[in-house]
């Protein structure tokens, strides 16, 4: 009469288990997708575009290591096809000398309904800027630089006075110790 009992409570048990398991395998789950990569010397990150207010469009930016350029296109969702390349020579906007060893991290973050903004700082330099694709000439697009600042001072440059700490007069959110 034990045997049987444990018997029963295992077959009860292992039929709670497989239920258990075709429940949560069963159950739809999103796809998990990131919205940028990257491959030796080349970055790809993804956003939303508005190009036209009707039409939900993705951007897809590309970062060009050895060309030090940003490039960027829209993907016509009605055509399927991609719209052309506009590009930003990053050794311009960043003041980078040929052949100088960089760092580049990108992604894109929401800023308003069906827009997003490209985020690009540059470690080396301390450079930090703020991007957006929209609608250019002749149905192509355009990249537009919103704001450009520096994080820290240049890697081998010249010190900040007082060691490591960014005077209050160059960084306003850090109150004086004083005050």
């Amino acid at each position: 009469m034990r045997a049987t009992g444990s018997i029963c409570l295992l077959a009860i048990g292992l039929a709670a288990g497989m239920a258990g398991t075709v429940f949560y395998l069963g159950q739809p789950r999103p796809a998990a997708a990131a919205s940028n990569d990257r491959y030796q010397d080349y970055i790809m990150a993804t956003g939303a575009v508005s190009v036209n207010m009707r039409v939900q469009t993705d951007g897809v930016w590309l970062l060009d290591y050895k060309a030090g350029k940003l490039l960027g296109t829209v993907i016509d969702r009605t055509q399927g096809k991609i719209i052309g390349f506009a590009e930003v020579d990053l050794t311009t906007e960043f003041q980078l000398q040929a052949k100088q060893d960089v760092h580049f991290l990108m992604t894109t973050g929401y800023i308003t309904q069906g827009q997003s903004a490209l985020y690009l700082a540059e470690t080396s330099t301390g450079k930090f800027a703020v991007y957006t694709m929209g609608p250019g000439q002749n149905g192509g697009v355009v990249i537009r630089r919103h704001d450009m600042t520096k994080f820290r001072e240049q890697v081998g440059g010249p010190p900040l006075p007082g060691g490591n700490v960014v005077p209050p007069a160059l960084n306003q959110n850090v109150p004086l110790n004083n005050q």
